[in-house]
């Protein structure tokens, strides 16, 4: 039997997800004492993980859309800086970032690959973050868990994912439901 590190000889009539390969571990939270709004994507595309970065896709709306309600234009804005930089900023506004998904199997970016998804460990981070105000989700596929975050206590908020594959909602439509949510959650909201 193969080591889960190693791909499985797949025949040709067999699909991509009849492949073993080692599950993708996703990224920790972003995340510090005073967090209102907790924003939770599915799990880091292909981008993401090669970057170590949340949002890395350089279509990936997530940094433009915070930079935009924070007020941050020019030299300023978010995805102009350094990923250190824009998470330093984002925790100052009280933003965290995580995702659903710790650990799963998958092809490509889409979620709809997603197999074999491992939860992260939510309601562990919500108590470390007493401060937290409103749980967000970034995208369907997150807010499929809907549920088990409503469980945790918080009030919750399904978003128009951020994704370069969510082409039916433009920036401005997504740009005004996440508005709201920086608002719910207590955010300054300059832009």
């Amino acid at each position: 039997m193969p080591r889960p590190s190693q791909r499985h000889p797949i025949h040709p009539d067999d699909g991509p997800h009849n492949a073993l390969s080692a599950p993708l571990q996703g990224l920790g939270p972003v995340v510090a004492s005073g967090a209102r709004l907790l924003v939770l994507g599915s799990f880091p595309g292909v981008a993401s993980l090669r970057a170590q970065q949340y949002y890395a896709h350089p279509r990936n709306q997530f940094w433009p859309i915070v930079s935009t309600l924070l007020g941050l234009q020019g030299d300023e804005a978010l995805p102009a800086r350094p990923y250190a930089e824009r998470v330093e900023v984002a925790q100052a506004a009280g933003l965290a970032i995580w995702d659903v998904y710790g650990a799963c199997e998958r092809e490509g970016s889409l979620d709809s690959a997603i197999r074999a998804a491992q939860l992260n460990d939510l309601p562990g981070l919500i108590r470390q973050v007493p401060s937290l105000r409103l749980i967000a989700h970034n995208g369907g596929e997150s807010a499929r868990h809907r549920r088990i975050t409503e469980a945790l206590g918080l009030p919750v908020m399904a978003l128009p994912s951020t994704s370069p594959a969510n082409a039916s909602w433009g920036f401005e439509r997504k740009l005004a439901a996440w508005r709201e949510a920086f608002e719910q959650a207590g955010l300054a909201v300059k832009g």
